[in-house]
């Protein structure tokens, strides 16, 4: 895929220079302008008589061509992102990491995208039964 978009972007610079180079020999309408100023009088020598509609069309071809190259181009790179992103989103949770119960050192690691145990419970203190199984009446202690 890298291949493939780097060719087309390769196709894409070239084009634009000939799009550029084909926009500047282009005859002017008033023989005045940039045209003039990089040879666009000369065209009629080297192209003859008719070629401003052979340049026309050549100029709107490489137009087509540059348009759909940047429009598939731009298509092709969001797909690549896409694609990136989902493989990267895919290895970071296979490869999260694991946390270690500190102070323990035999105990087996536990994963961070496991939910956290609870720390706000209070601690009771332990609960002895003062009361006499058979009657449910306070125990006296004995002296």
């Amino acid at each position: 895929m890298n291949f493939v978009i780097g060719l087309m972007t390769a196709v894409l610079v070239l084009d634009s220079l000939f799009l550029i180079l084909l926009v500047l020999i282009q005859l002017p309408k008033k023989e005045a302008g940039v045209g003039s100023a990089f040879g666009g009088g000369a065209t009629d020598a080297l192209f003859g008589p008719g070629s401003g509609s052979v340049l026309t069309k050549a100029t709107k071809w490489a137009t087509i061509v540059f348009l759909g190259l940047a429009l598939t181009l731009s298509f092709l790179g969001a797909q690549a992102k896409r694609a990136k992103s989902s493989r990267s989103d895919e290895l970071q949770k296979k490869s999260a990491p694991t946390k270690m119960v500190p102070g323990l050192p035999g105990i087996l690691p536990v994963p961070t995208n496991a939910p956290a145990a609870s720390t706000n419970k209070p601690v009771a203190a332990p609960v002895t039964n003062t009361l006499s199984p058979a009657t449910n009446a306070p125990v006296v202690p004995k002296k």
